[in-house]
């Protein structure tokens, strides 16, 4: 098997064994939109590194973590409704830039790489930075399992018992932005999310516990991104819409079985 497969296989299954845990969460709080904002930021952070000569995968990682931020704050402190709020920043984020990189005329990027993914284009330090950024969610994620479920389930309960809520959103908000800046070589930009929410949905249609659910939908991504690569390989298809459309034939075939009684 070629060098730049493993490293497209690995760091493919890497993401997908992160994704299906924090994508159970993102389907259960309803935050699709907000994943898809982060993910238009990812663009932004991009150009400015770019224009500051600075690592793209660290702006990225960067951008991503400092708009969570922002979302967060400006959500406590607006009036704006938040899906309002958020398709004013995904839009204004993805523009700004595009605008930026059209700027720079002496910088040559592969612009639809980090639109739609490269995953083939993976070297040894993407795949570290891929490995390392998915372990680190992963690793918060287990620590932080229960109280995030107990502010998912009844976030006023939660507040009740002595939970620190709006310090546990910030944590699943930041965890998002990472996992969301280091799938950008994978998948793009616009097609983060669907590797977040697409196992995560055909999961939930079947699961009778939490940790079932976001078993399933890891074992579902890991499928679509070994399927997704086949074809990739086999059928010479761009490989991050291969896992995509992969990842959307089990959500079909999840509506083709019958519906698990929880």
């Amino acid at each position: 098997m070629p060098d730049f497969l493993i490293n497209a296989l690995l760091a493919g299954l890497a993401l997908a064994v992160v994704a299906g845990p924090l994508g159970s969460f993102v389907v259960w709080r309803r935050m699709a939109y907000f994943g898809d904002t982060l993910s238009h930021a990812a663009l932004l952070g991009l150009a400015l590194g770019l224009a500051l000569e600075i690592s793209p995968t660290l702006a990225v990682t960067f951008g991503c973590l400092l708009l969570a931020v922002l979302l967060v704050s400006l959500q406590q402190r607006l009036t704006l409704a938040s899906d309002t709020l958020l398709g004013i920043l995904a839009p204004t984020t993805l523009a700004l830039g595009l605008v930026l990189l059209s700027f720079m005329s002496n910088v040559r990027i592969d612009l639809m790489g980090y639109l739609f993914g490269d995953l083939l284009a993976v070297s040894n330090n993407d795949l570290l930075w891929i490995i390392g950024g998915s372990l680190l969610a992963l690793f918060a994620l287990v620590l932080l399992w229960r109280p995030l479920l107990a502010i998912t389930v009844h976030e006023e309960l939660a507040r009740v018992e002595g939970l620190p809520v709006d310090a546990l959103r910030m944590a699943l908000m930041l965890l998002i932005a990472i996992v969301i800046a280091v799938a950008m070589k994978i998948v793009g930009v616009l097609l983060i999310t669907s590797l977040l929410i697409i196992p995560a949905a055909a999961a939930q249609r079947h699961a009778r516990t939490p940790e079932q659910m976001a078993l399933t939908a890891s074992l579902l991504g890991l499928l679509a991104v070994c399927g997704g690569l086949a074809l990739s390989w086999f059928k010479d298809t761009p490989a991050g819409p291969s896992i995509v459309v992969c990842a959307a034939c089990s959500f079909i075939l999840s509506l083709a079985l019958p519906r698990r009684s929880r």
